[in-house]
């Protein structure tokens, strides 16, 4: 089984590297000059510096390589995810398709799996997910992640393949449920950050963190999903990952937003996009979802941290 990663990023090379431990590996990158220097240095020191990457990893910017995989996993970030199954669609045709990205496309409120279905139908997909940092990954840290597959026989393949020595993957049917889990976490992890960022405690962290593993259960269990799955690494671990660790960007921004610093806008942070498509969506259904309002308000700058903070607490009090 060929395996290709699309996507230099970070957790891209992560995945390339954790992988090629158990057979080769085509880690695909579009820029040609920047695949060049990747396979000359083997490090990627702009993304992932310090981690080298092994012989059997195969670098390459051209298209035909996507084509001769079996199994791609898409390690490219979600608003950029439609546009690069549009430029492939050719190369990708026929190949199973593994979305590692976590959040919500802000223009139509699909997760990775449904805009997937939408520009290449009827093509085999799997959605990689769960708490790891790409750092743990390529230094080989023990990780263990959610590997979310409709097709049990073709998750126990991908399972198989994908997983490794220290990367301990877990397979699921609930592919809603893992992507939902995946990209609300993100969401949960800003607001975590900016109570820290502003000095407003660890109690306020933990009480943020389990009001929204709630929000997070109550929107999957609408959509379809199975509730347990967001009790699960797709759901509570990548949510205790992420708003505990300056690793996360997601927490970073929040922190920045709670002290009042700027942010650096290249940096992608999938959370601030998640919230507001996730708001507009729940507006639009009369869900009730308030750490993720107050979020969204945050990233468009219409409420600061005191002022999220005074609306989340003068809320009507209710049972557990």
């Amino acid at each position: 089984m060929k395996v290709a990663v699309a996507g230099a990023g970070a957790f891209g090379t992560a995945l390339a590297i954790s992988i090629s431990a158990t057979g080769p590996v085509t880690l695909w990158l579009r820029d040609a000059g920047e695949a060049e220097k990747l396979d000359t240095t083997r490090e990627n020191a702009r993304r992932l510096p310090g981690a080298r990457l092994p012989d059997s990893i195969t670098v390459s910017s051209d298209a035909r390589a996507l084509a001769e995989a079996d199994v791609l996993l898409l390690a490219v970030p979600m608003q950029k995810l439609r546009g690069f199954l549009q430029d492939h669609r050719a190369q990708l045709a026929g190949r199973t398709l593994v979305a590692c990205c976590k959040g919500i496309e802000l223009e139509t409120g699909q997760g990775p799996q449904d805009v997937i279905a939408d520009v290449l139908p009827g093509s085999p997909l799997a959605l990689l997910t769960g708490p790891g940092f790409a750092r743990d990954i390529a230094i080989g840290l023990p990780t263990a992640m959610t590997l979310a597959c409709a097709d049990a026989p073709l998750g126990e393949v991908l399972q198989e393949r994908l997983s490794s020595v220290t990367l301990r993957l877990y397979r699921s049917t609930d592919v809603t449920g893992a992507a939902l889990g995946g990209a609300l976490k993100n969401v949960v992890a800003i607001a975590c950050g900016a109570a820290i960022g502003a000095g407003l405690g660890e109690s306020a962290r933990a009480a943020l963190m389990t009001r929204g593993n709630a929000e997070m259960t109550r929107l999957a269990a609408r959509r379809g999903a199975d509730p347990a799955t967001l009790s699960g690494l797709s759901g509570f671990g990548d949510l205790v990952l992420t708003c505990t660790s300056e690793q996360s960007r997601n927490y970073r921004l929040g922190l920045s937003l709670g002290q009042g610093d700027g942010f650096d806008p290249a940096v992608t942070v999938e959370g601030a996009a998640t919230a507001r498509a996730m708001d507009s969506a729940a507006r639009a259904a009369g869900d009730d979802m308030p750490i993720t309002a107050v979020v969204a308000a945050l990233v468009e700058n219409r409420l600061d941290v005191p002022q999220a903070m005074r609306h989340l607490l003068s809320r009507s009090l209710k049972e557990e």
